[in-house]
C-alpha cells in the first residue's frame, strides 16, 4: 500500500514538473530564450523566476524545490544561483511595474488594501 501511495505522489510530481516545463518553454519561445533562478518561498513552494533574452520576465510557482529543479531541467533552463545585479539588470520594467513596486513612495496609486 505504501508503494502505491509513493508511486501516486511521484506521478503527480512528474505531471506537475512536465506542466511547468511546458510553461517555461512557452515563455522562452515568446521571449527569444530564457534563464532563471529558483527561490524557496516557504510553505507555498519554490518560485521559478524567468528572465527572457528580450528582458521580459515572469514567474511560476512549484510545490517543492525538487519539482522546480526537475521542471527547469526538462525545459533546458539555465539556472542562476542568485538573482544578482548582472542577472537582475537584464529585466526590463515599464510603468506598470514602477507604479506597483514604488507607487506609494513616488506618489503613484497605492496598492489596494488586502
Amino acid at each position: 500500500m505504501a508503494d502505491t501511495t509513493a508511486d501516486t505522489a511521484d506521478k503527480k510530481q512528474d505531471r506537475t514538473a512536465a506542466k511547468l516545463a511546458k510553461q517555461i518553454g512557452a515563455f522562452a519561445k515568446q521571449h527569444g530564450g530564457a534563464e532563471g533562478q529558483l527561490a524557496h518561498i516557504g510553505q507555498a513552494g519554490t518560485r521559478i523566476v524567468l528572465v527572457g533574452t528580450d528582458g521580459g520576465w515572469g514567474d511560476l510557482v512549484a510545490p517543492t524545490y525538487a519539482v522546480a529543479e526537475l521542471a527547469a531541467e526538462r525545459a533546458g533552463l539555465t539556472l542562476h544561483e542568485e538573482f544578482d545585479g548582472e542577472f537582475a539588470a537584464r529585466v526590463k520594467t515599464g510603468p506598470y511595474e514602477w507604479t506597483r513596486m514604488a507607487g506609494i513612495q513616488l506618489g503613484g496609486a497605492a496598492n489596494p488594501a488586502a
